[in-house]
Protein backbone atom coordinates (compact mmCIF):
# COMPACT_ATOMS: atom_id res chain seq x y z
CA UNK A 1 0.00 0.00 0.00
CA UNK A 2 2.88 2.17 0.22
CA UNK A 3 3.61 4.48 -2.78
CA UNK A 4 7.03 6.54 -3.36
CA UNK A 5 7.28 8.09 -6.23
CA UNK A 6 10.63 10.13 -6.94
CA UNK A 7 11.09 13.20 -9.45
CA UNK A 8 13.05 15.78 -10.10
CA UNK A 9 16.23 14.07 -11.75
CA UNK A 10 17.91 15.32 -14.41
CA UNK A 11 20.72 16.02 -17.14
CA UNK A 12 23.38 18.84 -15.20
CA UNK A 13 26.61 19.65 -15.79
CA UNK A 14 29.45 19.36 -12.99
CA UNK A 15 29.29 21.64 -10.42
CA UNK A 16 25.48 21.86 -10.94
CA UNK A 17 22.74 21.04 -8.41
CA UNK A 18 19.32 19.38 -8.38
CA UNK A 19 16.55 19.40 -6.30
CA UNK A 20 14.52 15.67 -5.98
CA UNK A 21 11.81 15.15 -4.59
CA UNK A 22 9.82 12.03 -3.12
CA UNK A 23 6.30 11.84 -2.67
CA UNK A 24 4.98 9.37 -0.69
CA UNK A 25 1.65 8.05 0.55
CA UNK A 26 -0.43 8.32 3.64
CA UNK A 27 1.56 9.37 6.34
CA UNK A 28 4.43 8.20 5.76
CA UNK A 29 7.00 10.79 6.12
CA UNK A 30 5.92 12.13 9.18
CA UNK A 31 5.47 8.62 10.78
CA UNK A 32 8.61 6.97 9.61
CA UNK A 33 12.58 7.81 9.39
CA UNK A 34 13.17 8.14 5.76
CA UNK A 35 16.28 7.81 3.77
CA UNK A 36 17.92 8.16 0.05
CA UNK A 37 19.51 5.50 -1.83
CA UNK A 38 21.15 5.44 -5.20
CA UNK A 39 22.17 2.81 -7.45
CA UNK A 40 24.96 3.33 -10.51
CA UNK A 41 25.16 1.14 -13.58
CA UNK A 42 26.34 -2.28 -12.56
CA UNK A 43 26.48 -1.67 -9.08
CA UNK A 44 24.67 -2.48 -6.14
CA UNK A 45 22.38 0.05 -4.42
CA UNK A 46 23.90 2.31 -1.93
CA UNK A 47 23.02 4.60 0.88
CA UNK A 48 23.03 7.92 0.51
CA UNK A 49 21.00 9.78 2.90
CA UNK A 50 18.23 9.20 5.96
CA UNK A 51 16.60 11.91 8.01
CA UNK A 52 14.79 10.43 11.62
CA UNK A 53 11.44 10.76 12.07
CA UNK A 54 11.47 12.47 15.87
CA UNK A 55 13.80 14.93 15.32
CA UNK A 56 14.40 15.27 11.54
CA UNK A 57 18.20 14.16 12.26
CA UNK A 58 20.19 14.03 9.14
CA UNK A 59 23.15 11.06 8.36
CA UNK A 60 24.40 11.18 5.13
CA UNK A 61 27.49 8.95 3.10
CA UNK A 62 30.74 9.92 3.32
CA UNK A 63 30.75 10.50 -0.36
CA UNK A 64 28.41 13.23 -0.27
CA UNK A 65 28.14 14.84 3.20
CA UNK A 66 28.91 18.75 2.51
CA UNK A 67 27.32 18.53 -0.50
CA UNK A 68 23.78 17.13 0.01
CA UNK A 69 20.87 17.74 2.08
CA UNK A 70 17.66 15.79 2.89
CA UNK A 71 14.61 17.37 4.33
CA UNK A 72 11.06 17.33 4.61
CA UNK A 73 7.84 18.49 4.64
CA UNK A 74 5.45 16.48 6.30
CA UNK A 75 2.41 18.64 5.24
CA UNK A 76 3.28 17.51 1.81
CA UNK A 77 4.25 14.46 3.10
CA UNK A 78 7.56 14.71 0.63
CA UNK A 79 11.22 14.05 1.39
CA UNK A 80 13.89 16.13 -0.25
CA UNK A 81 17.45 15.81 -1.58
CA UNK A 82 19.16 18.26 -2.21
CA UNK A 83 21.84 18.17 -4.52
CA UNK A 84 24.65 21.09 -5.08
CA UNK A 85 28.01 20.64 -6.39
CA UNK A 86 27.34 17.19 -8.76
CA UNK A 87 30.12 14.89 -9.59
CA UNK A 88 30.02 12.73 -12.27
CA UNK A 89 30.30 9.91 -10.14
CA UNK A 90 26.70 11.03 -8.28
CA UNK A 91 25.64 9.95 -11.72
CA UNK A 92 22.68 7.26 -10.73
CA UNK A 93 19.17 6.03 -10.33
CA UNK A 94 18.20 7.91 -6.99
CA UNK A 95 15.07 6.13 -4.78
CA UNK A 96 13.87 6.91 -1.50
CA UNK A 97 12.09 4.59 1.23
CA UNK A 98 11.30 4.21 4.98
CA UNK A 99 13.74 3.50 6.88
CA UNK A 100 15.10 1.02 7.93
CA UNK A 101 14.67 -1.40 5.05
CA UNK A 102 13.05 -4.96 5.38
CA UNK A 103 13.09 -7.85 3.48
CA UNK A 104 9.27 -6.70 1.91
CA UNK A 105 10.91 -3.21 0.81
CA UNK A 106 9.32 -2.27 -2.34
CA UNK A 107 11.37 0.14 -4.56
CA UNK A 108 9.71 2.43 -7.07
CA UNK A 109 10.93 3.58 -10.29
CA UNK A 110 13.53 5.93 -9.05
CA UNK A 111 14.68 9.46 -10.69
CA UNK A 112 17.66 9.62 -12.92
CA UNK A 113 20.86 11.84 -12.10
CA UNK A 114 23.16 12.36 -14.90
CA UNK A 115 26.01 14.65 -14.03
CA UNK A 116 28.45 15.58 -17.29
CA UNK A 117 31.67 16.17 -17.57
Amino acid sequence: QVQLVESGGGLVQAGGSLRLSCAASGSIVSSNAMGWYRQAPGKQREWVATITSRYSIANYADSVKGRFTISRDNAKNTVYLQMNSLKPEDTAVYYCNRVPLTMATRWGQGTQVTVSS
